[in-house]
């Protein structure tokens, strides 16, 4: 188990994008833009690559 239990940039900089994301897609949703709906989903993806990114290139646990 890691000690540091998420606290990592990695961490942190996934849920940031993730969250962005999720924004960036209800916002879609509410002005009925497919487009942008489906720019935050693919903000939403692409915030675990970049935790995986992060977390090998040494800024994330284990």
């Amino acid at each position: 188990m890691a000690s540091n239990h998420g606290s990592t940039p990695a961490a942190w900089t996934a849920v940031a994008v993730c969250l962005v994301g999720f924004c960036v897609g209800a916002v879609g949703l509410v002005v009925e833009s497919w487009t942008v709906f489906w720019v935050g989903a693919a903000l939403i993806l692409a915030s675990g690559v970049v935790g995986k990114v992060m977390q090998a290139m040494g800024l994330g646990g284990r």
